[in-house]
């Protein structure tokens, strides 16, 4: 008998089918969570609770029943076994990858946090590593699809701040210009949300702004056209938009 048989004769398929209802119930409920720190505007949204929830579940799984190939039909288990702790390295790669997926995470120039689902995504595929590494191929295959399958709604099916889309715009005034407020007025009417204002004041007096935005629709060269043409204190105008996680 194989490792993967011993381990799959542990569990009935009601049994197996119960242990994949739990990654969804995990996954779902990291969605309703998300959901709301979404409608917020916080940084870790609906795809990053979706993953972080679902592999809690899948590594919650693995510690629990990853080891049932350790046990014989008698009750006793492998020799050189006894008075080991199995589950020690399955602890150390968890916390080790979490380390390696912090460091995805930064703050760009625009003050937005990035790579927090980059950064789940790579502690989710642990995890899937560790079920199959255990012999839960089942896990591991089901996760693997279901987490691809979260990923593909979520973005597809955007709520809260996910459906806007970041953006950083760099606007110069001349000296004495009073079209910054025709500009507020003017990102209010394109359905722009500002997140973040830095005001930089240049040597020849000239005002820089620094904006971080969160964008509804897309604003087309032709409306950021009209609007510098309509106001000669406007120096240069630059928008960047800000690639989706």
């Amino acid at each position: 008998m194989t490792f993967s048989e011993r381990i799959g004769s542990c569990f009935t398929v009601a049994q197996w089918a119960e242990l994949l209802l739990r990654i969804v119930v995990a996954a779902i409920c990291g969605w309703l969570v998300g959901v709301e720190r979404s409608r917020r505007f916080k940084d870790a949204g609906v795809r990053t609770h979706c993953m972080v929830a679902c592999t809690a579940a899948l590594l919650m799984i693995i510690s629990k029943y990853g080891f049932a190939d350790l046990g014989m039909p008698d009750g006793t288990f492998f020799s050189g076994v006894r008075g080991a702790d199995s589950a020690r390295i399955a602890a150390q790669i968890v916390s080790g990858v979490s380390f390696l997926g912090a460091g995805v995470i930064y703050r760009d120039r625009k003050f937005t946090t990035r790579g927090l689902t980059t950064a789940a995504g790579i502690w989710a595929v642990a995890g899937i590593g560790m079920s199959i590494g255990s012999g839960l191929y089942v896990i591991g295959l089901f996760a693997t699809f279901f987490i691809i399958f979260l990923q593909y709604v979520t973005h597809r099916f955007n709520v809260g701040s996910d459906r806007y889309s970041d953006a950083g715009l760099d606007v110069v005034f001349s000296r004495d210009s009073d079209a910054d407020e025709a500009l507020y007025r003017q990102l209010e009417e394109w359905g722009a949300i500002v997140t973040e204002t830095q005001i930089d004041k240049q040597p020849d007096g000239s005002m820089k702004y620094r904006l971080g935005l969160k964008l509804k629709s897309e604003i087309k060269g032709a409306m950021i056209n009209d609007f510098v043409g309509n106001h000669s204190d406007v120096i240069s105008f630059k928008m960047t938009k800000v690639a989706i996680d």
